[in-house]
């Protein structure tokens, strides 16, 4: 089968804290354990959480560590609920106008737009499918079949979509979905807003760092 012609452009967009005003992890865990079994399972969890604050413990590693408190054993089927209780109860308000703006611009110049997150599938996949996006990039979990049905082991099933990974899955995807020859060829905008985002923005020809224009400055902090 033959590559889908490539496009002149392509916009890759962070979401928490990008095209979203916050962190939306936390807030979903929340909204599905209930507030005293989520913090229970951060108390768990603390000394991971702390050494990544104090930079002493990897991202993915912390990351890991809170997944597998909080998601091991749970039912794609409550996962369905989960999702759905927070869609309806917290993510309203939650879209950044200024980002959320810029990708509809793009989606009306006939751009590819893509979201590549650290967040997990098990909701971004619907908030992708509602923008209406060309491709999600992000975290994906691990399932299994289980006694009562499939299941998740609380494990990533692909690495932390964060700093370099950003990078190598954008450029993945992109050479599955218009060839190799095509990455020198398109024009990358890319949108983010931490540290975690800067490989990617470093390689856009065209990037934004928390709605300003990514400079040199910030290619060096």
């Amino acid at each position: 089968m033959s590559a889908v012609s490539p496009p002149v452009a392509v916009a890759a967009f962070d979401f928490d804290g990008t095209l979203t005003r916050s962190d939306t992890l936390l807030p979903f865990l929340a909204r599905g354990l209930g507030w005293p079994r989520f913090l229970w399972a951060m108390l768990r969890c603390a000394p991971w959480l702390a050494g990544y604050a104090l930079r002493l413990v990897r991202n993915d590693v912390a990351k890991a560590r809170l997944m597998r408190a909080t998601l091991g054993g749970r039912s794609l089927a409550e996962m369905d609920d989960w999702r759905a209780r927070w869609l309806a109860k917290d993510f309203q308000g939650q879209w950044q106008d200024w980002t959320l703006a810029r990708l509809a611009w793009h989606q009306q110049a006939g751009h590819c737009c893509v979201i590549v997150s650290a967040s997990p599938d098990i909701y971004l996949a619907r908030v992708a499918e509602q923008l209406g996006v060309d491709g999600l990039i992000c975290t994906e979990m691990e399932v299994a079949q289980g006694d009562e049905g499939a299941c998740l082991t609380g494990r990533m099933r692909t690495p932390n979509c964060h700093g370099t990974q950003k990078v190598l899955r954008l450029n993945h995807w992109l050479t599955a979905r218009f060839g190799a020859e095509s990455l020198s060829a398109m024009t990358l905008y890319a949108y983010g807003d931490t540290a975690g985002d800067k490989p990617l923005l470093r390689q856009a020809q065209q990037a934004w760092y928390r709605g300003k224009p990514w400079k040199d400055a910030f290619s060096r902090a």
